[in-house]
């Protein structure tokens, strides 16, 4: 337990449905100038990114009863507290010119609060808050703020926001259910995720809502009820987290027992801030429910009156849904992630038989690349910034040459073969006088950052996050041949099928339409080391891989090999065949970033000509697609 334990992290929730009563409550910093706010934000800069500017009263002769009050969201901030990029050391920036951050955030909440009068507006967050970038990294496990004391640099600038509620996404487990506690300790705002239960119970683990009241001259106050649900694949993303401990029910059933609960504790409105996409589909198979269930949640449960949703990643400005039990609309809004839009609701509410209710909805989206980051909000976290600028700078190794990863989707590379490198040598080390050291070793390794480059010369702390971006860790289960090449079949899926005379366009043939998906993403085309094998994209989806072999030899179906794999794939994450149900011969929790980093530093130099094998090509009917 942290230094925190006087401040019980875990609820003890009753087992009834009504909940206890407090649910309800009324220079080398890396951050340049040109960053920072200087003055007031520009109301015109707020308009050209969609701000509308103040809410007037809603028409039709009823201005008397009505009140409009704001509701102001954020997703996916994913520990982006300024706008800087820790894998370039540089501004953040893209194509689109967006900016990234919570202090950027910031400009724009404080001029909506300015313009709509504090007194009428709410900031609610719909999750993954505390993991995404080095940062979020640095003060979880190289200098964890479980042992330091400090305050989370996602907390400090969130309680300075004053955020009123604060949903939990799937990337709050990444550190362990302790890690989390803590942060919960350190959060102002509640933290909220109502279909995160004690396992094999319907008790909340977390707090299922809050109710916030707004004071209204001459009439009874507002009371808005928020009510929070997180992502059912955190049972597999995190397994070894949550396992026994948490489990994630239904979005649609959860909300469905809450929100009359919410309702008959006064809520006037209910909000939904909830850790899923609205597509209505998955990531994954079996029996879990329902991934992205957002407009699910609108459509099947009575009394919902807006969503703010979050977890793909998408701009959302607004989504009108209407409830197929009642037909009343319900408004949802997702925000770009990182801060890079801010979703606005405007609810006209009126007030009528002794109860305010909406008469009118929207919702759009308000873009922060107009805007500067808030002074205010760089100062919070500038020494914790700086402490990861200088840690991200860190020389590990020197290079012989130059290695890019902008070619591994369709290249075997020498980059991508050092992930390999690294996991085969941390798991031949971890098995050493075991049962399994006599297995051949395999390794699997993806295409996270096509960015990715080590330079030629000294090579940083910075240029290994930028290869390996995620936090994972490093686990050995045992595969057989037959399950090897299903699975390779399985990755192969990553490629659209090409004719065997078509032009050579590499970049154009991946990121393939799947059943499960409308796009593969780089991070699910795993690639093996340790065998050999082609990859026919001028075949059908199922027929791609070439027979394997081991060191020249056919590779039987039953032969058994160690494959190295990160936790993520190993538990269950992208639906890769029999991998989750391997057995597991090495799980130490080692983070494979810092593997990377610790055998980089151990051997001192990085020389391609000792660890890279073109293992496996891409061909068409036969002929590779690349020569020499």
């Amino acid at each position: 337990m942290s230094e925190h334990s006087n401040h019980d992290p875990v609820p003890r929730w009753c087992s009834c449905d009504v909940p206890d009563d407090d649910l309800v409550e009324s220079g080398d910093t890396g951050i340049t100038r040109r960053n920072i706010l200087i003055g007031a934000t520009a109301a015109s800069a707020l308009a050209a990114a969609g701000w509308a500017g103040p809410a007037v009263a809603a028409p039709g002769g009823k201005g008397d009863k009505s009140v409009t009050i704001t509701i102001m969201g954020t997703s996916d901030l994913h520990t982006n507290v300024v706008n800087w990029d820790y894998y370039k050391d540089a501004t953040y920036s893209d194509s689109a010119g967006n900016a990234v951050g919570l202090a950027r955030v910031a400009s724009v909440v404080k001029q909506i609060r300015a313009d709509r009068g504090a007194d009428r507006t709410l900031l609610f967050d719909a999750g993954d808050t505390i993991q995404g970038t080095p940062l979020g990294f640095y003060y979880a496990t190289v200098e964890p703020v479980t042992e330091t004391g400090a305050t989370h640099p996602m907390a400090a600038q969130m309680n300075a926001l004053d955020y009123d509620a604060v949903a939990l996404g799937n990337h709050e487990f990444n550190y362990g259910l302790e890690f989390l506690d803590h942060w919960i300790s350190q959060m102002d705002a509640p933290v909220l995720a109502a279909n995160a239960v004690h396992a094999r119970t319907k008790v909340p683990r977390f707090r299922p809502y809050a109710i916030k009241t707004i004071k209204v001259k001459g009439r009874p106050p507002i009371r808005v009820g928020v009510l929070g649900l997180t992502n059912p694949g955190v049972v597999i993303w995190d397994k070894a987290n949550v396992e026994g401990k948490v489990e994630v029910l239904d979005l649609v059933a959860t909300a469905k027992r809450w929100v009359p609960v919410m309702r008959a504790q006064g809520a006037d409105i209910v909000v939904v801030s909830a850790h899923s996409g609205d597509s209505g589909t998955s990531s994954y198979s079996g029996d879990l429910p329902n991934e992205n269930a957002a407009a699910l949640v609108a459509e099947q449960v009575p009394g919902i009156d807006a969503i703010l949703f979050g977890h793909a990643h998408r701009e959302v400005p607004e989504r009108i849904v209407a409830n197929l039990q009642t037909g009343a609309k319900v408004v949802m809004s997702e925000p770009k992630n990182w801060g890079q839009r801010l979703s606005v609701f405007d609810l006209a509410l009126e007030f009528e038989r002794g109860r305010w209710r909406v008469a009118t909805s929207s919702a759009h989206l308000v873009n922060t690349n107009t805007v500067v980051d808030d002074p205010e909000f760089v100062a919070i976290v500038r020494s914790q910034h700086d402490a990861v600028v200088r840690y991200m700078n860190s020389p590990v190794a020197n290079s012989t040459t130059e290695m890019l990863a902008a070619e591994s989707c369709w290249k075997d590379t020498a980059i991508l073969d050092y992930v390999n490198e690294v996991q085969t040598a941390t798991v031949a080390a971890a098995v050493a006088g075991t049962p399994e050291a006599s297995l051949p070793i395999v390794s699997i390794a993806a295409p996270f950052n096509r960015a990715a480059r080590f330079p030629a010369g000294s090579v940083t702390i910075k240029d290994v996050a930028g290869l390996y971006i995620y936090d994972n860790t490093l686990m050995a289960s045992v595969l057989t041949g037959k399950q090897i090449k299903e699975y390779l079949e399985f990755s192969a899926e990553y490629y659209k099928q090409v004719a065997p005379e078509a032009p050579v366009d590499p970049a154009a043939w991946t990121n393939a339409q799947t059943p499960r998906a409308a796009s593969t993403p780089d991070y699910n085309y795993d690639q093996f080391s340790g065998v050999e094998y082609t990859v026919d994209i001028s075949k059908p989806v199922g027929q791609r891989i070439s027979p394997l072999t081991f060191e020249g030899a056919a590779v039987s179906d039953d032969q058994q090999f160690l494959v190295a794999v990160n936790n993520y794939r190993q538990s269950g994450g992208g639906g890769f065949p029999h991998i989750a149900t391997a057995p597991v011969v090495y799980n130490a929790q080692v983070a494979i970033r810092e593997a990377i980093v610790a055998y980089a530093s151990a051997q001192g130099t990085i020389d391609p000509v000792s660890f890279h094998v073109e293992n496996w090509k891409l061909v068409r009917n036969g002929v590779p697609v690349f020569t020499p």
